[in-house]
């Protein structure tokens, strides 16, 4: 009895020393999806950098933990209808990117609207961000048309090139053929003869295989590891520049209910996400392009008074894009200038500048 008296005695002192998180840690249930597949690095960030993280930062203090539900390459959300999965409850976490959901994350194209500028992705990111944070409204905005709140977590991807089954050395050589490409980089083709078709890193090598195009506006560290050298073996350097494709974000219904302590949290993660991200593509652009050398695929320089000329003739797409932008009430025109007059200060200045046109 006596023995019995001391072990109870014992196990309730441990309850009593026992953190109070134990009794009341709060559990989110939360369902973090994505459209593309994780061998993206955008997607394998999610998984291997973004969660851990979130979960070893919350582990700090106890009182929070998450449930995650994780789903990617479509298995709960398919690519460009991310924005009503959120709105919808589907998915809680997940990438916000205008590339796919240009009608209501548009803003979030906005390095879409000026090529041809920087091919380092770190210093396209930082400007990007520094632009939405410095223009008025410009997150509101966005929060409004998506109830998603962006909390950081940016990325940008290598230099944008065409792969194609013919090589380009003017712009010439490019009349009639048919390239593959998501919407807002399409447009970039205008005046060179060549027919763009709307598609997606998920269905280019089909495509190019079967001969629904002929190529595609793509970056290497994407094209690579897609193997897509193999259908279209000529890497043509176009120089569009790298380009800010999102950040990430949280549904508001659920972010209006996050402690600040989880808040903190998520910040912390999409920051490290964004420096686990850049880290790796680094690592990978030598590698792809040494690979894609070794495969049969070859590089081909586009020459640069040819360079020169197209980027003169291009019909201005800072314009179009601008005024959708400020006709869905986003201040359009202010991020670009923004975006444009941080890269100067940081020693980048595009060939031409739209915005003065």
């Amino acid at each position: 009895m006596h023995r019995r008296m001391l072990m109870c005695a014992a196990a309730t002192a441990a309850l009593l020393a026992a953190s109070p998180a134990a009794f009341g840690q709060e559990t989110l249930n939360l369902t973090v999806a994505t459209g593309h597949p994780e061998v993206f690095l955008w997607v394998k960030h999610l998984k291997e950098t973004f969660i851990p993280t979130v979960d070893a930062e919350l582990a700090k203090t106890g009182k929070t933990k998450v449930n995650w539900t994780q789903g990617y390459g479509g298995t709960i959300v398919k690519l460009g209808s991310e924005t009503e999965a959120f709105q919808q409850g589907i998915i809680d976490v997940g990438q916000m990117s205008g590339v796919f959901n240009p009608a209501t994350m548009g803003l979030l194209n906005l390095t879409y609207a000026m090529p041809f500028g920087p091919a380092d992705p770190r210093a396209v990111t930082e400007a990007v961000e520094d632009a939405l944070n410095k223009t008025e409204g410009a997150l509101a905005a966005l929060e409004e048309a998506t109830g998603v709140v962006y909390i950081g977590g940016g990325i940008a991807i290598d230099d944008y090139n065409i792969g194609s089954t013919k090589a380009f050395t003017k712009v010439a050589d490019m009349n009639g053929v048919k390239l593959g490409g998501a919407g807002p980089n399409l447009a970039w083709l205008a005046g060179t003869g060549a027919v763009g078709v709307q598609g997606s890193f998920v269905t280019f090598y089909n495509d190019i295989k079967t001969g629904v195009y002929d190529g595609y506006i793509g970056w290497m560290t994407a094209g690579v590891p897609a193997k897509l050298y193999e259908v279209a073996p000529n890497w043509n350097q176009v120089h569009f520049g790298a380009m800010y494709i999102g950040g990430l974000g949280v549904s508001k219904q659920q972010w209006d209910t996050f402690s600040d302590e989880v808040k903190a949290a998520f910040a912390t993660a999409a920051a490290a996400y964004t420096k686990a991200y850049f880290d790796e593509q680094d690592a990978r652009y030598e590698s792809s392009k040494k690979a894609m050398l070794e495969n049969g695929g070859k590089i081909v320089e586009l020459d640069p008074a040819e360079h020169s000329a197209w980027i003169k003739a291009l019909p201005n797409p800072t314009k179009a894009w601008a005024a959708a932008a400020e006709a869905r009430g986003e201040p359009g025109k202010k991020v670009l200038e923004a975006y444009r007059d941080d890269l100067k200060a940081k020693g980048f200045t595009f060939e031409r500048d739209y915005l003065a046109e």
